[in-house]
């Protein structure tokens, strides 16, 4: 199925935005909950699985929910058509500070795996699917690594990437280790694969976790220095009610607004 052709801007600088513009009939498909703002002209239809497999009849409809299931998103996408005789423009946001980036799938080959909490919009027609880690250790220990989404066509995607965006061209044979949960994406020539750090004490006591993603070229990679992940958990332990310590516990000022707010 051919992508439509679709042309954007992305807004902001920590927390980014990106505006696509839509000719009359053209059609964008967003994740569920990503939509910042549409102009008016812009009809929304939830449709059950991706986009691509709305046409597809009740079969493809079925294999592209359960494909988004066995990845953690919403079994609904979002399809945004643009039903006026001018262009309009529809908006996707991220949660959380990062960056977006676009993607053209043919420039990539057609293919792209990208982790499943990173996309957020695509050109009507971007098929996506999963791609299952064939090593037994990466299905093992991959943690998040483990079950990527597959982004298949010849149109625009765009993803986001949280914290500072890293982007790598690796050379043949060139192997780059990294925390599972900051690979964003990839190309398939890329040989991903999940490495023993080695040394217990490290893992134990550096905050680091026991294994390592290793990605080997040739081909492309895209690095996130803050992994939502991360964040939750960094938020969480921050958090009193959860159980962990607010920055100013401890203090004066930490006592007296632990008065204030009646917590013993």
């Amino acid at each position: 199925m051919a992508m439509d052709v679709i042309d954007y801007e992305i807004f902001g600088d920590d927390m980014q935005y990106v505006e696509v513009e839509l000719d009359p009939g053209e059609a964008a498909v967003g994740e569920a909950g990503t939509m910042y703002y549409m102009e008016d002209g812009i009809s929304m239809d939830t449709v059950f699985g991706d986009g691509s497999a709305a046409q597809g009849g009740l079969l493809g409809k079925l294999m592209g929910a359960g494909k988004r299931l066995l990845t953690g998103e919403s079994l609904f996408t979002t399809v945004f058509v643009n039903q006026a005789p001018g262009k309009k423009r529809v908006a996707f946001a991220a949660s959380y500070p990062g960056k977006i980036v676009p993607v053209h799938l043919l420039e990539l080959g057609g293919t792209l795996y990208a982790q499943k909490d990173s996309f957020l919009a695509a050109a009507k027609g971007v098929s996506l699917g999963i791609a299952l880690q064939k090593k037994i250790g990466t299905g093992l220990f991959g943690g998040e690594g483990f079950i990527m989404q597959r982004l298949d066509g010849d149109g625009y995607a765009f993803l986001h990437a949280g914290g500072t965006l890293t982007e790598r061209q690796l050379a043949p044979g060139e192997t780059l280790r990294v925390d599972t949960g900051c690979v964003v994406a990839y190309q398939p020539s890329v040989d991903f694969d999940i490495q023993y750090v080695g040394k217990l004490k490290s893992a134990l006591f550096a905050g680091e976790g026991l294994f390592l993603a290793t990605l080997t070229g040739p081909g492309r990679v895209w690095l996130q220095s803050l992994p939502l992940s991360r964040l939750a958990d960094r938020l969480i332990a921050a958090s009193p009610k959860a159980g962990g310590r607010s920055s100013e516990q401890g203090s004066v000022l930490g006592g007296l607004g632990d008065l204030l707010d009646g917590r013993d």
